[in-house]
């Protein structure tokens, strides 16, 4: 084996390892990486005991201005939020947010948190007051959005327009349908106080942020009957045809009293089987329903109810049919018939709902805003068992 001169050359360079690996620990270093603090553990056996009081207490002892001991905090925080316990993820943000050195990317999270916790406990006030302050920080737009539900919560409806608005201009997407649906809500207010003049300045501006809305259209209508203007009325009712045929059913009643009012009932009832004609409906059968017995006789509203229950059979069809069939039966066959309405009507009871589109919440009423998930315009203006028999 020949000797190589340049093999001299690496035996510095090894001498020079070897000491250094004399005089540092490497387990230690790679353990005192590892090391937790001991206040760690000790909140981990309290949570196990279920004493989330002390674990608390431990933990806020233990923090530390890095990032991991802080994302800690934010878990502990959320898991008590979840659970309910919004006093005890209240504490933990607060404790956070009381050192006077976490860095602000740490304390905007921690305030958007506090937040988060004020709303699910329900105190609005302060969940408001805590997002406001999020609004020239990093989290401002999740900071409007929370705003935008503790302003609908509170039917605060300008202050809705206004944060709506801003997340708008943030590029948080649009937000002119809800707009639309905040002006409708004024404008129901206005009405409700008799002033129709207001309700339209209103209902021009939420038609102008969605023209699409039929809730506006029908508004419209309900601001001129309110003013006097029955025929004005009418012909603003007649529109929803134009946006939405289902829709129909929602202004039907509205349209049969109006044309009584007016003194041409049958051509409201002429309108309504044409509505009822291009979009079947139980809601809309029912005022057609009743005008035709007060105008034609209860032989013609039977047809009628037959003719529908054919195209469309639901037990709502079949308890209208039962209705019509009682009026003139017989008393030998009265009672039979009556107990068997009563059968049916208390089962149809269960499928005469609404159902939001989107969260599956029932109803008895047809609703703009749905009580279950706050989403707006998601109800079908179409009853449950309908809908299923059309899928």
């Amino acid at each position: 084996m020949e000797f190589e001169f340049w093999w001299l050359l690496g035996i510095p360079a090894f001498f020079t390892l070897g000491w250094i690996a004399a005089r540092v620990d490497i387990r230690a270093v790679v353990s005192e990486s590892r090391t937790l603090p001991r206040g760690y553990f000790r909140g981990l056996n309290h949570l196990l005991n279920d004493q989330p009081d002390k674990a608390i207490d431990s933990f806020i002892e233990i923090v530390k201005l890095d990032p991991e001991t802080a994302d800690m905090h934010f878990a502990l925080g959320n898991l008590f939020r979840r659970r309910g316990e919004t006093e005890r993820a209240i504490r933990v943000h607060q404790n956070l947010l009381s050192r006077p050195d976490l860095p602000a990317e740490q304390r905007a999270h921690a305030e958007y948190e506090l937040g988060q916790d004020y709303l699910k406990a329900g105190l609005l006030d302060r969940a408001e007051e805590t997002y406001t302050r999020l609004l020239d920080t990093s989290y401002a737009v999740q900071g409007r959005k929370a705003l935008l539900e503790i302003y609908q919560r509170e039917k605060e409806w300008q202050r809705a327009i206004d944060a709506a608005v801003a997340l708008q201009d943030a590029g948080a997407g649009s937000r002119q349908k809800e707009i639309s649906q905040f002006y409708c809500e004024l404008a129901q207010d206005a009405l409700v106080h008799m002033k129709p003049e207001e309700a339209e300045l209103l209902l021009e501006k939420a038609l102008h942020a969605d023209r699409a809305s039929v809730r506006a259209t029908i508004l419209c209508g309900d601001a001129l009957l309110a003013k006097g203007d029955t025929e004005a009325a009418l012909m603003m009712w007649r529109r929803v045809e134009q946006q939405s045929v289902p829709h129909t059913a929602l202004v039907a009643t509205r349209l049969m009293d109006g044309y009584r009012k007016v003194g041409r009932p049958q051509e409201g009832v002429s309108l309504l089987k044409s509505y009822l004609e291009q979009a079947s409906s139980i809601d809309l059968l029912e005022v057609v329903f009743k005008a035709v017995i007060e105008l034609e006789g209860v032989e013609t509203a039977k047809q009628l109810v037959i003719d529908e229950l054919r195209r469309t059979p639901t037990l709502l069809g079949l308890d209208k049919l039962l209705e019509a069939r009682m009026m003139d039966a017989p008393a030998s066959v009265l009672s039979e018939l009556s107990m068997v309405k009563n059968l049916v009507h208390g089962y149809t009871q269960k499928l005469a709902r609404y159902q939001c589109s989107h969260c599956g919440f029932k109803a008895r009423q047809f609703y703009w805003h749905c009580p279950g998930c706050s989403r707006w315009d998601s109800y079908p203006p179409r009853r449950t068992e309908e809908l299923n028999v059309m899928n």
